[in-house]
C-alpha cells in the first residue's frame, strides 16, 4: 500500500514514482540523522588567533571559515600561499558559496553556482562543451580551476558539484597567491573548489531529482567519522543523472564518484581526494561563429539547436589527490600536496558558422580525441611572530606542475548549409583535414611551470593595520609537438618575478577599507614563420591590476564596494614591416558591489552590481584604438533573496534576476549584442517523517523563457539557456 503521502498525486507517472520511492524510503529507514545546516564546521575546529588564520589548516572541512549568516556564502575563503583569509583582513574580494546554497539551488555544475556571482557571467567554448567563465570581463577555463589549492586535479570543460563542499571565487589575477594558471587564462579571477569532508554527525542523505525533459538522477552522500575524538573521517558522493536537456535533440549523462578521507590530529592532519567524472553529450549546442555575418542576428528560440544531431563528446576524468600539514609548534605550520589527473576525451563536434545576416549558416564537423595526464605538486611553511608591538604573518610556498597532452584531428571543410531558426539535419561528414593518428594520438605538447613565493603581512596599532607585500618567482615552460612526425616544433621557457603589494585598514569594528595591486601572467607569443623575427619568443605577458574599496560586515549580513583597473596586454600581430611585435593592451576599469547574508532573520540576500568600462590600446596600425574590448558587457546586475514563509514552517521561496548589459562582438565594435534579463525562480519544502528529514525541491530557471545571446566573449556567440524545471527531493535516513 502507498504511504499517505503519495496517494492522490497529481503528477504525470515520473515525478509519481519519485515521491512515492522517497517517502517509502524514509518511512523505512531506522537511523534517525537529523542534519544541522549550519553544522559543516564540526566540533573538531582547531581554533587559531585572527593573527594566524593564515595558518589555518585546508585539509579538512572543520578548518575551512566558517559559514557566514544566512548559510549562503562562507565568510572567507582559500588565498592560495595566503592561506585560509577572513573577509574583513584580507586587500581582496572573494566569495566562498556553500554546500547549502548548491543544494537549495539545485546546481548542478560550477557554472550554476558561479550564476550567484555578479562580477562573473558564462560563455561555452570554442566549438566545444566546455563553461568559459568571464571575471571582470577577462576569461578563466575550466582547465584553470583549482582544486584545495592545485591546478590540474579538476575534470576538463564541465565540473560537477556532488562531491563540492565551496566554491571560492577571487576576483583579481591571481599570479603571486597562486602561480601562473595552467592554460594562461583566469587573468581577471580565480576559482577554487573546495571537497567534502566528514562532519562530526554521520550523514546518509539521498537525493532524487527530475527535470521536465525527463532527465533524471540519484546522488547518495555518505559521511562518517571515527576513532577516538573522531580523528578519521570518510565522505563518499556517488551521482548519476541522464535524459534530455531543455535544448532540441540535446542529451546528456554523467556519473560522479568521489571519496576524501582525513585525519585530524593533535598536530598532524592528513587528507586523501579521489575522484572519477564521466561526462556524455549527444547532439550539443554550443557556440555560434559570426563567419561573414556584419550584424548580430536575433537571438533564436531558446530550445532551438542548429548543431548536428549526430555531434556527441564523451569526457572521462580520474583524479587523485594527497595532502598533509603538521604543526611544529603554536606559531609554524608546515605543509604538502601532490596530485595526478588523468583525462580521456573523444568527440565528433559540431559547428555553426553564419553565412549571412538572416540567420543562413554552414554547419561543419571535426573529430579530435585528447589525452592529458597531470601531475601537480605544492609544499610551504606558515607562521606568525611579534617583533615588539609589530606582528607579522610570514607566507614561504612553492608549487609545480607538469602537464602532458596527446591529440589528434580531422576536420570537415566543406560542411552543409543550415539556418540557426530552421535548423536541418546535416549528414554526417566525409573528413578531409587530417593530423595525427585518430587511434593512438601522439604527444602534442607539454608544460611544465613552477614557482617559489614568499610573503610578510604586517600588523600595526592590534591589527587594525595591516600590510602584505610578497614576491612569487616563475618559471614557464612551453614544448609544442608536430601531429604527424613528432618533432619538437615549439619550444618556450621564460622566468619572470609577480609582485603583491595590500593594505587593509580598520578604523571601526563593522568596517574595513583595503587596496591592492596584483599581477596575472600568461606565456608570451612566439612569432610566427611568416614575420622576419620568426622563431622569436616574447617576455610572459603581465596583467596588472590596481584595486581600493570599502567592506562592511554587520554579523548577519556584509557588502562590499571597489573599483578596479585592469591591463591586459593581447594578442600580437605583425606589423608592415614584417616584423611581429606584442604591443596591445585591453584595459578594464570597474566600480563592482556586493551584499550578503541574512538582514532580517528568514530573508536573506544574494546580490551584486558591477558596472565596465573597457578599451583597447596600441592595436594594429591604430584601427581599434579606443574601441570596447570583444565580450565585456557594460554592466552585470544580479539580485537574489530566499525568504522563510511565515506562518507555514519549513516552507522557503527563492528569486533570482540576471541582467547584463550590451557588449560587442568584434573589435571594430560594428556587431553588438542587447542587454538581456533572465529570471529564476524556486521553492522547497523540508518536514519529517518518523523522526526523518524529507526536503523537496523546485527551481525554475528562465521563467519566462527569454531567447537571448548570453555572451560574445571570444568573438563567438553563446546562446542563453532555456526555461527548465528541476524537481528534487531528498532524505536524510
Amino acid at each position: 500500500m502507498l504511504p499517505p503521502v503519495c496517494q492522490g498525486v497529481p503528477f504525470r507517472p515520473t515525478m509519481l514514482a519519485l515521491l512515492c520511492s522517497l517517502a517509502m524510503t524514509a518511512q523505512a529507514a531506522t537511523v534517525t540523522n537529523s542534519q544541522d545546516a549550519t553544522a559543516k564546521q564540526g566540533d573538531g575546529t582547531l581554533q587559531l588567533s585572527d593573527v594566524n588564520i593564515a595558518a589555518q589548516s585546508l585539509t579538512a572541512a572543520p578548518s575551512l571559515p566558517p559559514v557566514y549568516a544566512g548559510g549562503q556564502v562562507a565568510r572567507g575563503a582559500q588565498m592560495g600561499v595566503l592561506g585560509n583569509q577572513d573577509i574583513m583582513d584580507t586587500p581582496f574580494t572573494s566569495t566562498a558559496y556553500t554546500s547549502e546554497l548548491i543544494e537549495n539551488q539545485q546546481a548542478e555544475n560550477i557554472g550554476d553556482v558561479l550564476l550567484n556571482d555578479s562580477s562573473v557571467r558564462q560563455a561555452s567554448g570554442y566549438g566545444n562543451q566546455s563553461q568559459v567563465f568571464m571575471i571582470r570581463g577577462l576569461p578563466l577555463a575550466t582547465d584553470d580551476i583549482s582544486f584545495n589549492g592545485l591546478y590540474g586535479m579538476l575534470p576538463r570543460q564541465i565540473i560537477s558539484t556532488d562531491g563540492i563542499e565551496r566554491v571560492e571565487v577571487f576576483r583579481g589575477p591571481s599570479a603571486f597567491t597562486n602561480g601562473i594558471t595552467p592554460t594562461g587564462t583566469g587573468l581577471g579571477g580565480s576559482v577554487n573548489l573546495q571537497p567534502k569532508r566528514a562532519d562530526d554527525t554521520p550523514l546518509r542523505r539521498l537525493t532524487t531529482d527530475i527535470s521536465d525533459n525527463g532527465r533524471v538522477g540519484e546522488h547518495l552522500d555518505l559521511g562518517q567519522r571515527f576513532g577516538e575524538d573522531n580523528q578519521f573521517g570518510a565522505r563518499v558522493n556517488l551521482a548519476q543523472r541522464s535524459g534530455n536537456t531543455g535544448v532540441d535533440h540535446e542529451s546528456q549523462s554523467e556519473q560522479v564518484f568521489t571519496a576524501g578521507l582525513d585525519y585530524r590530529g593533535d598536530k598532524l592532519r592528513l587528507s586523501a581526494d579521489f575522484g572519477y567524472q564521466k561526462e556524455a553529450i549527444d547532439g550539443g549546442r554550443n557556440s555560434v561563429f559570426l563567419g561573414s555575418a556584419t550584424k548580430a542576428p536575433k537571438a533564436p528560440s531558446s530550445t532551438s539547436n542548429a548543431n548536428a544531431k549526430w555531434a556527441n563528446t564523451t569526457l572521462e576524468d580520474t583524479y587523485g589527490m594527497l595532502r598533509g600539514e603538521y604543526d611544529l609548534n603554536d606559531n609554524w605550520t608546515a605543509y604538502a600536496a601532490g596530485g595526478y589527473k588523468h583525462t580521456r576525451e573523444n568527440g565528433r563536434y559540431s559547428s555553426v558558422t553564419l553565412t549571412d545576416n538572416v540567420g543562413d549558416a554552414n554547419v561543419t564537423g571535426s573529430t579530435i580525441p585528447h589525452d592529458e595526464d597531470n601531475t601537480s605538486f605544492s609544499a610551504g611553511l606558515n607562521g606568525t611572530f611579534q617583533t615588539g608591538a609589530v606582528s607579522h604573518r610570514l607566507n614561504l610556498g612553492m608549487a609545480d606542475i607538469w602537464a602532458q597532452q596527446r591529440s589528434a584531428y580531422d576536420f570537415d571543410l566543406s560542411g552543409e548549409a543550415s539556418n540557426i531558426y530552421h535548423p536541418v539535419a546535416t549528414a554526417k561528414p566525409s573528413y578531409d583535414y587530417p593530423g595525427g593518428d585518430l587511434s593512438d594520438p601522439g604527444i602534442t605538447g607539454k608544460t611544465f611551470n613552477r614557482s617559489l613565493a614568499a610573503s610578510d603581512t604586517v600588523g600595526l596599532l592590534d591589527d587594525r593595520v595591516l600590510v602584505t607585500a610578497g614576491l612569487r618567482r616563475q618559471q614557464l615552460v612551453v614544448e609544442g609537438y608536430d601531429y604527424n612526425s613528432g618533432a619538437r616544433d615549439a619550444n618556450y621557457d621564460k622566468e619572470i618575478t609577480t609582485p603583491v603589494f595590500g593594505l587593509v585598514i580598520k578604523p571601526w569594528e563593522h568596517v574595513s577599507f583595503y587596496a591592492n595591486r596584483i599581477e596575472g601572467l600568461a606565456a608570451g607569443d612566439t612569432a610566427p614563420d611568416t614575420a622576419s623575427n620568426r622563431g622569436q619568443t616574447f617576455a610572459p605577458g603581465r596583467t596588472k591590476q590596481v584595486e581600493a574599496g570599502v567592506k562592511v560586515d554587520m554579523g548577519t549580513y556584509g557588502a562590499t564596494l571597489g573599483v578596479y583597473r585592469i591591463e591586459e596586454p593581447t594578442a600580437g600581430y605583425t606589423n608592415s614591416a614584417l616584423l611581429y611585435v606584442q604591443d596591445g593592451t585591453q584595459i578594464n576599469k570597474g566600480v563592482e558591489f556586493n551584499a550578503f547574508g541574512e538582514p532580517v532573520q528568514g530573508l536573506r540576500i544574494l546580490g551584486g552590481v558591477t558596472v565596465m568600462k573597457t578599451r583597447v590600446e596600441d592595436t594594429q596600425n591604430g584601427t581599434n584604438d579606443g574601441n570596447r574590448a570583444i565580450g565585456v558587457p557594460t554592466f552585470q546586475l544580479n539580485a537574489g533573496i530566499d525568504w522563510d514563509v511565515p506562518g507555514l514552517e519549513g516552507v522557503s521561496l527563492n528569486g533570482r534576476m540576471l541582467r547584463t548589459g550590451g557588449q560587442y562582438a568584434d573589435a571594430a565594435n560594428t556587431i553588438s549584442l542587447p542587454t538581456w534579463n533572465r529570471f529564476d525562480a524556486g521553492a522547497r519544502y523540508g518536514f519529517k517523517v518518523d523522526e526523518r528529514d524529507v526536503t523537496l525541491r523546485a527551481t525554475m530557471e528562465n521563467v519566462f523563457n527569454k531567447d537571448y545571446w548570453a555572451s560574445a566573449q571570444g568573438g563567438y556567440l553563446t546562446q542563453g539557456e532555456p526555461r527548465v524545471v528541476k524537481l528534487s527531493a531528498t532524505v536524510d535516513f
